[in-house]
């Protein structure tokens, strides 16, 4: 009886009749049910907007253990009302073993679900900067009425020695804000004689950027900690969205578009990202030597890495080159994102929680993103073009800055079609020089 009431609230109470108690309890359940299932199927396309709203994670977090307690209060007080006599030991001990297990079975996934909405809404927290900081976001038009949205999505490393964050990734992604089609623009970390955004900084660099000595060349790589290290070419900024900001600033300059936003994702700790998930599977071409000492390698074939080896596919450039790194760097992100399935993401979610807050940092406003997320799934829908500004289509020691300008409007002018990439038989590559635009091609 006591388990025939966890199933269904009130049967315990109309077996001792109890009618009016077992009535409501029944109705209190159906209302219940009814709003569960309301919520899921109405709101549906929507749970993923709100997984990533501190307030709904709170609201749902309150909701849980609200039903969970009230659930297990229904098991208890039933139990009460139909256990066997205390001249019948067996017997109570059986129903109240089973009351116990029937209990955990309802709390036990309530405190990992309300576990998970904390790591979520302390992520979101520390990783968004509060939407009270920024430009308002109106939820009937968040882009503010543009066609297009660019994210910048940088990799930034360091060494030993060399203090500070060198971003030697830099991607731009443009997205439609439609039909969520994107063009992947990537720059290479040497860039030289790089423009900067008017006002201070090109006042110090009138002729493009220059470094500040023998141990900075003067490469595209350095200026995010350039401008961190001398605030007074982007006065009025603070610390840690000095460089951002200079960077952005300056990649709007040479592609012509406005850079809204920027991801920048630590590379050290993304190895920890790539073991949180268990590994990340690619398929590698040409044998890739990796290690200091040129003491480790990764042969042909396709194989799971774990995160040191990962994290050597992308940086290693013995035996290659910046522009072979820079297609393996894309493959490398490709992979992570499409093989961090659900299940994946929510068995290693602690882990991947705190490597995230590690490893990653942006300027994306909380409030947008709902937008993001909705921007997203158009993504997954639409064909992924990449264009990559390398030899010898760009001469990276003396750049046409007018070249690359009208390559990326060209670009958005044309209309690819939005039939959807098959990734598991086409996957993207290294881009080629001789074909700056590629569509379809395969890691190596």
């Amino acid at each position: 009886m006591t388990m025939g009431a966890a199933m269904l609230w009130g049967v315990a109470h109309l077996a001792v009749e109890r009618r009016r108690s077992g009535l409501a309890l029944m109705v209190a359940y159906v209302l219940m049910l009814a709003g569960v299932l309301t919520v899921i199927t109405a709101h549906s396309a929507n749970l993923l907007s709100l997984a990533v709203q501190p307030r709904w994670l709170t609201v749902l977090t309150v909701a849980l253990v609200t039903i969970a307690l009230a659930w297990t209060a229904v098991i208890v007080w039933s139990f009460v009302l139909v256990r066997p006599p205390r001249s019948d030991r067996i017997g109570r001990f059986l129903t109240t073993t089973l009351t116990v297990a029937l209990c955990a079975l309802i709390l036990a996934p309530t405190v990992y679900a309300a576990r998970i909405a904390y790591l979520s809404r302390d992520v979101v927290n520390t990783l968004f900067p509060s939407s009270a900081d920024s430009t308002p976001i109106m939820a009937h038009d968040p882009w503010n009425g543009a066609a297009r949205v660019q994210f910048l999505l940088l990799g930034g490393d360091s060494a030993p020695g060399r203090p500070g964050v060198r971003t030697d990734s830099m991607t731009v992604a443009s997205v439609d804000t439609t039909t969520g089609a994107t063009t992947l623009f990537g720059l290479p970390r040497n860039l030289q004689r790089v423009p900067l955004p008017h006002g201070p900084a090109r006042t110090r660099f009138p002729f493009g950027f220059s470094g500040a000595g023998p141990d900075t060349p003067g490469l595209l790589n350095e200026i995010f900690q350039y401008a961190e290290d001398h605030p007074d070419v982007v006065p009025g900024v603070p610390k840690g969205e000095r460089g951002p900001t200079l960077l952005k600033q300056t990649i709007s300059g040479i592609l012509g578009l406005p850079v809204q936003y920027h991801v920048l994702v630590d590379m050290k700790g993304f190895a920890e990202l790539v073991d949180a998930m268990g590994g990340v599977r690619v398929t590698i071409k040409d044998p890739i030597v990796y290690g200091r000492n040129r003491e480790g390698l990764l042969p042909p074939g396709t194989r799971k890495l774990s995160g040191e080896e990962a994290l050597w596919y992308g940086r290693s450039r013995t035996d290659s080159d910046d522009y072979v790194r820079m297609g393996r760097q894309k493959c490398l992100l490709n992979a992570v994102v499409k093989q961090a399935e659900p299940m994946t993401v929510i068995n290693s979610f602690e882990r991947l929680a705190t490597a995230a807050k590690r490893t990653i940092s942006t300027d994306l406003p909380q409030d947008l993103l709902p937008a993001v997320v909705d921007l997203s799934q158009k993504v997954k829908n639409a064909r992924i073009r990449s264009l990559s500004f390398v030899p010898p289509l760009i001469d990276t020691a003396n750049p046409d800055w007018r070249l690359i300008r009208g390559t990326v409007s060209d670009s958005l002018r044309e209309r690819p079609s939005t039939k959807t990439v098959p990734t598991r038989e086409k996957p993207p590559t290294t881009p080629q020089p001789d074909s700056p635009i590629n569509l379809d091609a395969t890691c190596g």
